[in-house]
Parts: C-alpha cells; sequence; structure tokens
C-alpha cells in the first residue's frame, strides 16, 4: 500500500469518511512504553526471567485473556491465566498515568472534534481499563460518542465486531468509517469490517502494512483533506507547534545518544520525521536545531537522530552532554525520503525551522 505522500485519498473517489475509529494502545497512547518493565518486575517475583527475545516476536493487540494465557504457559507460571491477570493489573494500573498521549493525537482528536466528526474509540482492552487509560487525558472522554472494549462484544480483534458494533452505535455505515491502527490484528479485523484504514504501526507490526489503505509513521503525518475530512487550519509555511518532546544525551558527530547502557532513547517508534527545536550545552548557551529523527535498524538504537544547529558557527565538542525540546514538526514531501536527501535540502529546511522559531508560538525556555 502508500505511504501518505503516495496516497491519493478518497475525496472524490468511493464512499465518503462520515465517522472515525480509533483504536487506543499504540494507536492514541503509548501504553507499551509506560508499562514496559512490569511483566518483567511480575516475572522476577516468581523467580522467572523476561525472554526479551520472546517477547518481541509477539503480537500486539490481541485480548488479554489471550495474552495471559500465552504468558502463563510460556514462563510455566504456577497460576491460571486468571490468576496471572489479577495479580499484574494493579501493576499496569498504576503505570498507565504515566502513559503520555502520541505524536499527533491530541491534535487529531481536538480537529475532528471541533468540525463535528463523529468519533468512536475501540480496543482490545477491557472496558474498564479503557476507561482507566483515558482518564488520566483531558477532554478524551468527551471527545468520543462510541467507546468499546472486547468485553462488551462477543469477540475481540481480529473478528470485525468491535468496529462493526462502533459504526452502528455511531450510526454510520462500515463504508464510510476510517480505522486508525498500529497492530496487524487491528487492521485485520477493520479490513474484515471493510472499512478503511489508516496504520501507524511500530516497528514489531511492519507486516500489518499491506492491508492498510495508507501507512504512517506518525499521526502528525495524517492529511485530512485526503479523505474528504476538513483540512487543518493550524499549519504556519508547513511548520506546526507540537505537545513539547524532551530529550538528553551526549551530542556525537552531529548526532543525540543517550547515555545509558542499552542505548536505546525515549521515544516511540512513531515519533519520525523533521522537527525543530531547542538545545542546550551548558548553562549558558541554548541553540536552535533542527531535529530529524529516521529509523536505522543497524543500530542497537534503531533511531537515529540527527541534531543540526541553526545560526551558529561553534564547533561544538565531541561527547558534550545535550538537552533538547522539541516544539515544532515541518511537514515535508515524504518522511520516507528525508534519511537520503535531507542534505541537499537542509539550508532550506533551516530556513524554515529559523523562521519559525523567531515565532512567540515556538518558543521555549530549556
Amino acid at each position: 500500500m502508500s505511504s501518505c505522500c503516495e496516497f491519493q485519498g478518497c475525496n472524490g473517489r468511493g464512499a465518503k469518511v462520515l465517522g472515525v475509529i480509533f483504536d487506543l494502545d499504540g494507536t492514541l497512547l503509548d501504553t507499551e512504553r509506560a508499562t514496559g518493565d512490569v511483566l518483567s518486575e511480575f516475572l522476577a517475583r516468581y523467580g522467572k526471567e523476561l525472554d526479551r527475545e520472546k517477547e518481541e516476536k509477539k503480537r500486539l493487540g490481541m485480548t488479554q485473556k489471550d495474552t495471559a494465557a500465552i504468558l502463563v504457559k510460556d514462563y510455566d507460571l504456577p497460576l491460571t491465566p486468571d490468576q496471572f491477570i489479577k495479580e499484574i493489573t494493579p501493576m499496569y494500573r498504576e503505570r498507565w498515568a504515566m502513559a503520555k498521549a502520541l505524536p499527533g493525537a491530541n491534535r487529531l482528536i481536538k480537529h475532528l472534534q471541533k468540525n463535528g466528526v463523529p468519533m468512536a474509540l475501540a480496543s482490545n482492552s477491557l472496558r474498564e481499563y479503557i476507561d482507566a487509560k483515558i482518564s488520566h487525558h483531558k477532554g478524551w472522554k468527551e471527545s468520543f460518542s462510541v467507546i468499546l472494549g472486547s468485553d462488551q462484544v462477543k469477540a475481540g480483534k481480529p473478528s470485525p465486531y468491535l468496529f462493526e458494533e462502533a459504526a452502528m452505535k455511531m450510526g454510520v455505515d462500515a463504508v464510510n468509517c476510517l480505522v486508525f491502527e498500529d497492530s496487524l490484528v487491528g487492521v485485520k479485523a477493520a479490513n474484515a469490517a471493510k472499512m478503511k484504514i489508516v496504520a501507524v504501526p511500530s516497528r514489531r507490526e511492519a507486516d500489518c502494512n499491506g492491508l492498510a489503505n495508507v501507512v504512517l509513521h506518525s499521526l502528525l503525518e495524517f492529511q485530512p483533506e485526503l479523505w474528504g475530512l476538513p483540512p487543518y487550519d493550524d499549519c504556519i509555511d508547513d511548520t506546526l507547534t507540537i505537545e513539547p518532546i524532551h530529550l538528553s544525551g551526549l551530542y556525537v558527530t552531529g548526532c543525540l545518544e543517550e547515555a545509558t547502557e542499552n542505548a536505546t532513547l525515549p521515544l516511540p517508534d512513531q515519533a519520525v520525521g523533521l522537527y525543530l527545536g531547542w538545545a542546550k550545552i551548558d548553562t549558558e548557551r541554548t541553540f536552535k536545531i533542527l531535529v530529524n529523527i529516521n529509523l536505522d535498524f543497524s543500530c542497537a538504537a534503531y533511531k537515529k537522530i540527527h541534531v543540526y544547529l541553526i545560526d551558529t558557527n561553534s564547533d561544538l565538542k565531541q561527547k558534550q552532554k545535550m538537552q533538547i525540546i522539541l516544539v515544532g514538526y515541518i511537514r515535508t514531501r515524504d518522511n520516507k525520503e528525508l534519511a537520503t536527501n535531507i542534505l541537499e535540502k537542509l539550508q532550506e529546511y533551516k530556513s524554515i525551522a529559523r523562521a519559525s522559531l523567531d515565532l512567540p508560538s515556538f518558543t521555549y525556555c530549556l
């Protein structure tokens, strides 16, 4: 299927989008990173060690009962699946409060709500868990006219029932629904429901690409007008403000590297693209910066964060501690090409970033 820039959209061709259905975990909310250590901590109580390679191959989007049954069997735990769920759930609840909205999620929700587009939330989580997760995000519960968990239909994803029920409750035909998903099971469910699909997959779910109408790196790339939906009105010369992203690490050969043992930066898979912001090297110096984040599966961290200084000729020493805050995003023709063509257009991108960072809306103090 197409990337965002290649996709010509459904506007004028095919059924019009009249309702939007979102998955929650991994699509709108970065719950996986917030709860990433829970299973390891839980297994340690029973003298078991997490097999990270095995867990990397697990599918996202499964129901809680299916996941519990697999984990109890895989780790030979002296528990039934129900006992496992009862013991581990309080640990997850505590971490849900720390789960952040993924890049572009709040922007898209507010935009659709402002323009009167019906929205539903359809997740393989139990309904009570969905309510607990979204309770930490202002305005989310009120934004969705329909909220459904897998315990409210006869079967969760990859069966189509969640999406079909959501469409029925919104009063929108399936062919007029657009689904946002991050996992293969979710994309299969939306496909079975005969709905249009935008996939925003993590790197572990890349093989869901072939079943989706369009695949994005993040929700920041989504262009509503391609689907006959009202266009965004918050862009300033293809630049938009974002919820601040904080990073810190070592500045090495033009890249930011986190100074930790596993060299993994605290970024979700969906934080890919061209950003602008501010960097601080020490207590005295703050620089305007252009930052290109792209996937690089050849390195342990799997992300390359290139930092380009703006309006400075400073020759920075290697392995200096750097604090970064990203405050804006630049819409480009194709984020997949940034890794190869950014140097050709570097001055153009720097000029865009420089102009935006001079505006009050992009100002931020480190």
